[in-house]
């Protein structure tokens, strides 16, 4: 890849800072498995157990495929994500920042199918059900332009 690298990470005590920014020429594999890289060395620095590791992955890559696919549309460029880690002695809170398009996964995103058999569902539409289900307490904002998502999951 030319030119600067599309992801910057600095590490401060117990908080991580990340960022894709919209002109990043990395795939989104590419941006996702920065981050997930990230999870693992924190949650290792910080003694989480392997669960809350796993946790933290599927749901960052959740929100972040979701925020890369659907943030974008109706715009020239991909969103800007900036998330932002913070591991406390009993939980982590994750805090996820976009200027996509205005979305409240807690109120836009349609109720699950869970019902049904496999071959009666629709591709998608597990994912907000799946990071909801795993993560402890969630809060949505938006405010200048921006989607702001607040997770906490406490260690197990």
């Amino acid at each position: 890849m030319l030119g600067s690298p599309p992801l910057w990470g600095v590490r401060l005590s117990e908080t991580v800072y990340l960022k894709i920014g919209p002109d990043s020429e990395a795939s989104a594999a590419d941006n996702l498995q920065y981050i997930q890289g990230t999870v693992e060395e924190l949650g290792q620095r910080e003694a989480w157990p392997e669960s809350l590791t796993f946790k933290v992955n599927l749901v960052l890559e959740e929100l972040g495929l979701n925020i890369l696919t659907h943030g974008g549309k109706g715009q020239e460029r991909r969103p800007e994500i900036e998330i932002v880690l913070t591991s406390e002695e009993d939980a982590l809170t994750i805090e996820v920042v976009d200027d996509g398009q205005p979305f409240d996964p807690l109120e836009d995103a349609p109720p699950p199918v869970v019902e049904a058999g496999i071959e009666e569902r629709n591709v998608g539409g597990l994912g907000i059900h799946l990071v909801r289900t795993l993560m402890d307490d969630l809060y949505y904002q938006r405010g200048d332009g921006k989607n702001r998502l607040t997770l906490v999951a406490r260690r197990d």
